[in-house]
């Protein structure tokens, strides 16, 4: 190790009643004293739970990382935070983000680690502890949880974009209950996250495509005895960016974000990877916007062929060749200079990590799909900004004008969306409010309505849908989402009827409420809002200070960091 001084030994380091206090309590759990005589303390943050059946397999992972840590001659010590189980938490996971993120920072800082370990899978879990990290920045590495074997069903490959489809068949009786039952029973072959390139594999491949990873990390299935190894020689690394002092903000520059940007814009990745690296660049303190994810990924085309936007799934990624396969295809978009946890360039670590296989990794020249990354779109129905992903939208509807069927909020929609006398046909746009941040609270999945039954049972499959909620990145449809500023403050989604025009014009990044000025004000001094109050805890902590969507969602008191100082010593 370097003669600069570890910060755990403001801890362990101590003479007399306090270093006493600190070793002594550590070494009930059979510690020999030479384990506090300077050597690097790495935390390992583990998201383990019973609850979060992603992360379910994150003891495992956590004693790999010890090996690695201790053949490098630090001392791991591993500590639970929050853990954000997405398939079970009420009423949206997404509410809890910035309090794991709380717990994160805090759970860092006020412990004596030099360096940390983040292990993380299932979709918040990612972004909530990167968060919380980004804001001490001490050296930081992330270990991901990896995704589940691919799934099976009646002798074909499913994922978690299939459910969709199953509901769909469900409700209109070309899928019985039975098959249903069937197909439930081989979604989930394996430990570990979704399958496909939802929001769990988007949040793997940034943390990659950022450099907060080692190269390969982000495809390596769960079950693959391959995600132990990365987890291990993870352990052996951050022993050595202590040593370096080798610190989240030496790799999170503003040109590692235009990276991530283009590199989700090339796996199809999903939209909630918008709102998610809006926070954490608030945290490091990288000037970033919504309209960056459009600027910087329209000339990025689709080069990896996976689910929902393509064929293919996860498991089939890493066969490939994994993202560094990805990021050699587009390399020439990239800035290959910048340098990641390995201590080595972008370049460096993607050189000749060609494709092995061009149905799942494509070239930049000849893609799957030359319409990709993220569409904002901007107009008086989203004046601060609304985002679409058009590698899983349908073409015929990129333009098109509807009358709009209004949902006051999803209670609204679930009573009405299946009743025949619903006044809607397929021309028709579907408008959800209130399930933005402060209007739900928490921006739940929720924006990639179902259709109504009348008109899946026409045989249509998709139609243009707007709201201020966010959609599982295992979603697909011409769906717009993250409508800012939300019906719940005052925006003009909240204004809109049945009835009224919508002009949907992708294009041209617009979308517009087709109603003059003057009806607007009408309209506007009438509203009532919509928004829950809440008197008490966590929630009406989060419906004070939660920011829109095009910020990030994070709190206005969290942006930027408090460093890894600890405020006042008790002892």
């Amino acid at each position: 190790m370097s003669t600069r001084t570890l910060r755990s030994q403001e801890w362990f380091g101590r003479t007399g009643k306090d270093g006493f206090i600190y070793r002594a309590w550590m070494k009930n759990q059979g510690i020999p004293d030479d384990e506090f005589r300077g050597k690097p303390v790495i935390g390992i943050c583990n998201t383990w739970s019973e609850l979060t059946p992603c992360n379910a397999h994150f003891r495992e992972l956590a004693e790999s990382v010890k090996r690695g840590v201790l053949e490098a001659g630090g001392f791991p010590l591993e500590f639970p935070v929050m853990s954000l189980g997405e398939t079970l938490m009420k009423p949206t996971a997404m509410l809890f983000r910035n309090l794991a993120s709380m717990d994160v920072e805090e759970s860092i800082r006020a412990n004596p680690v030099d360096g940390v370990v983040l292990l993380c899978g299932c979709d918040k879990t990612t972004p909530s502890l990167v968060m919380g990290a980004c804001s001490v920045d001490l050296p930081t590495i992330v270990v991901s949880g990896g995704p589940m074997l691919t799934g099976k069903f009646n002798g074909r490959n499913i994922g978690t974009s299939d459910l969709w489809r199953f509901s769909e068949d469900v409700r209109t009786g070309i899928m019985t209950e039975e098959a249903l039952n069937l197909a439930e029973m081989g979604m989930c072959r394996s430990r570990g996250h979704c399958a496909v390139m939802g929001t769990a594999s988007s949040m793997a491949c940034m943390v990659e495509s950022l450099g907060l990873s080692l190269p390969g990390n982000a495809a390596i299935p769960a079950a693959d005895a391959n995600r132990k190894v990365i987890a291990q020689l993870s352990g052996r690394r951050i022993v050595e960016m202590v040593r370096d002092d080798i610190r989240l903000s030496s790799i999170l520059t503003q040109q590692a974000f235009e990276n991530a940007i283009r590199v989700n814009a090339a796996i199809g990745g999903s939209t909630n990877f918008i709102i998610h690296l809006l926070a954490i660049a608030g945290r490091i303190g990288v000037q970033l916007s919504v309209d960056d994810f459009d600027s910087l990924s329209k000339d990025i085309p689709l080069v990896a062929n996976l689910q929902p936007s393509g064929e293919y799934f996860m498991e089939d990624l890493y066969y490939a060749g994994g993202l560094p396969a990805v990021m050699h295809s587009i390399s020439s978009r990239l800035h290959v200079d910048c340098v990641t946890a390995n201590g080595k360039t972008v370049g460096e670590n993607i050189h000749e990590k060609i494709s092995l296989n061009r149905a799942v990794i494509a070239d930049l020249d000849q893609p799957f799909n030359p319409i990709s990354g993220i569409v904002v779109l901007k107009g008086n129905l989203c004046e601060a900004g609304a985002v679409l992903k058009p590698s899983a939208a349908s073409p015929a509807l990129m333009r098109h004008t509807g009358r709009a069927v209004v949902f006051e909020d999803i209670e609204d929609y679930k009573r009405r969306i299946d009743d025949p006398d619903l006044d809607v046909d397929e021309s028709c746009v579907l408008v959800l409010k209130n399930v933005g941040p402060k209007g739900y609270p928490g921006m739940p999945e929720v924006g990639n309505m179902g259709l109504p039954r009348k008109l899946l049972e026409k045989g249509i499959t998709d139609m243009v849908r707007i709201s201020d909620g966010r959609m599982s990145g295992t979603g697909f449809g011409t769906v717009v989402l993250h409508v800012s500023p939300e019906a719940a403050e005052g925006g003009v989604l909240g204004l809109v009827k049945d009835g009224d025009e919508i002009e949907l014009d992708v294009p041209n990044r617009k979308l517009q409420l087709l109603v003059d000025d003057a009806e607007l004000n009408r309209r506007r001094g009438l509203m009532t809002r919509q928004t829950v109050s809440f008197t008490r805890g966590y929630v009406k902590l989060y419906t004070e200070h939660v920011e829109q969507a095009h910020l990030g969602a994070d709190f206005d008191f969290l942006k930027g960091g408090s460093g890894s100082a600890v405020s006042r010593d008790s002892h």
